[in-house]
């Protein structure tokens, strides 16, 4: 199977000003473009020719493994967004967020701590687990929390690619700015 480039569900300066074009240009354009060319070229030949994304990020290891969790983070990652956000979750997800976090403001805190605190390149994740409770979890590199069983919801790429061109090294900042793009109807759909 040979994968394609997921198209955007905004236009690349739909985000802006939290994340702008150019960032998208690259992030989405090229650093997503080459994950996905990569992977196409790893897969021919073996047995994952065929395969899901899901199941080559779950069965395969090293290089193969690494350009399918960014396919399939970063496609995840880009969906999870819509221009203008979405203020707060509602309804079940926000239930489930304060029975796991005390309040959604307790939430945004510690996810966000735990995003700025990735050390080097990774992800935060908003996962469920397998007990149906909610759960942030912090992924190095490529790492999906897929591979563990889990139900990711929610991430955010603390990748400097992700932020560089718009913040430089202010992880931080573009954490904050983070917060106004997100899609809580995407990600209370991804509870199902």
């Amino acid at each position: 199977m040979k994968f394609e480039l997921p198209k955007l569900p905004y236009e690349l300066d739909a985000l802006e000003p939290y994340i702008s074009h150019r960032t998208l240009e690259f992030h989405y354009g090229k650093h997503h473009q080459a994950y996905v060319n990569n992977l196409n070229n790893l897969i021919e030949g073996t047995k994952f020719e065929n395969a899901t994304l899901e199941q080559i990020v779950k069965e395969a290891e090293g290089p193969m493994f690494n350009n399918a969790a960014q396919v399939w983070n970063h496609t995840f990652y880009f969906e999870g967004f819509m221009p203008g956000g979405v203020g707060i979750p509602t309804g079940r997800l926000l239930d489930k967020i304060n029975a796991a976090f005390g309040t959604f403001d307790e939430f945004k805190t510690k996810f966000s701590i735990a995003a700025v605190s990735v050390f080097g390149s990774g992800w935060a994740w908003l996962v469920l687990n397998a007990d149906g409770k909610l759960e942030i979890k912090q992924t190095a590199n490529a790492a999906c929390p897929i591979t563990e069983g889990l139900k990711p919801l929610l991430t955010c790429d603390v990748w400097e690619h992700a932020y560089y061109l718009d913040v430089q090294n202010r992880r931080s900042d573009y954490v904050s700015a983070y917060w106004n793009i997100v899609n809580w109807h995407k990600i209370e759909n991804r509870l199902s």
